[in-house]
C-alpha cells in the first residue's frame, strides 16, 4: 500500500521532532523517494497551514522544520455536539 507523500514527510518529521529541510530531503533520497523542490515546498506549506509543523529560516538557504505541539484549537473540537 502506497501512502501519500504528505503523510510520509510528516511521519519523518514526527520521528525526529525537528530537522532541517536539507537533511529531510537527504533522508527521503536515501529511501529512494524522489521529490521536486516545488512539491516539497508545497507539502511543507500545506502541513504548516494545517498546524502540524512550523518552518523557520536558519540560514539563507536552510530551514528548520519542527512538529507543532497543538497550539491551534480547532472550533469543531470545542463544540459539544
Amino acid at each position: 500500500m502506497k501512502f501519500p507523500l504528505r503523510n510520509l514527510i510528516f511521519e519523518k518529521i514526527k520521528q525526529v521532532g525537528n530537522i532541517t529541510d536539507v537533511d529531510l530531503l537527504n533522508n527521503l533520497n536515501k529511501e529512494e523517494i524522489q521529490v521536486t523542490d516545488d512539491t516539497f515546498n508545497k507539502i511543507l506549506l500545506d502541513l504548516e497551514i494545517f498546524g502540524l509543523i512550523r518552518v523557520s529560516w536558519i540560514e539563507k538557504h536552510k530551514r528548520r522544520i519542527e512538529v507543532s505541539h497543538g497550539d491551534l484549537k480547532l472550533d469543531y473540537m470545542d463544540r459539544g455536539d
